[in-house]
């Protein structure tokens, strides 16, 4: 697997910005990786885009006695910049993720959250303009409920063509509009490289279709995306 420089993750993630999920979905259609969609129940609850290095969270719904969670706040200390936390596990109802704990990874330079559970204080991240996709919103915390139980190991989220879909510290997740998607790190370049084509394809129909094409002469000129 590539190891990248902290500049080189920076461009990377500047790529990916520019390029939707749904071409980034045909490009691993391509590259045999036909199972990397999340579930559609995972939408935008803050912002419209997220885009970053995955930092993996996991935890479980298990009770517990106590103000907080100190597993929770470790791995929060250890996010970086350009990353999205991945929350996984088997709560339901409570949440896994909220303002403060948005703040905190936003000074260590996290750039998102993706949560296969539950989110809370809407109006607020949607104000820092932290972008988060989450499964379901509650106002229910996870303080006695849900504790975290591992970081920056695989974890599991629900697929959107398979039941679940693996995440690994350091692969890339993208979600916009169309929903969300994992980039297997072995793939990042050659995924990222192929959706960047696509992208400039469509982009050349889009003109020729202004310019007076009809749809089907531009799929006979530059083939089907």
């Amino acid at each position: 697997m590539t190891v990248y420089s902290e500049e080189q993750r920076d461009a990377i993630r500047t790529r990916f910005l520019a390029v939707d999920t749904s071409n980034v979905a045909d490009a691993l259609d391509e590259a045999d990786l036909p199972d990397q969609g999340l579930h559609p129940e995972l939408t935008a609850l803050s912002g419209e885009r997220v885009a970053g290095w995955a930092f993996t969270i996991a935890g479980s719904m298990t009770p517990y006695e106590g103000t907080g969670d100190p597993a929770k706040m470790a791995a929060c200390a250890r996010v970086g910049p350009g990353e999205v936390t991945v929350w996984a596990g088997d709560g339901e109802g409570v949440c896994y993720f909220g303002e403060l704990i948005a703040l905190g990874m936003a000074e260590r330079g996290a750039v998102g959250a993706l949560v296969d559970g539950g989110v809370r204080d809407l109006k607020w991240l949607r104000q820092h303009g932290f972008p988060v996709f989450g499964r379901y919103r509650t106002p229910v915390q996870s303080i006695g409920r849900w504790r975290v139980t591992g970081a920056q190991e695989p974890v599991y989220l629900r697929g959107a063509t398979t039941r679940w879909v693996t995440v690994r510290p350091g692969d890339f997740v993208l979600a916009d509009e169309d929903g969300g998607i994992v980039v297997p790190a072995a793939a990042i370049d050659r995924v990222l490289t192929r959706a960047e084509e696509l992208t400039r394809t469509e982009v050349q129909i889009r003109a020729a279709i202004a310019e007076g094409l009809s749809l089907q002469e531009c799929l006979d000129r530059f083939g089907h995306v």
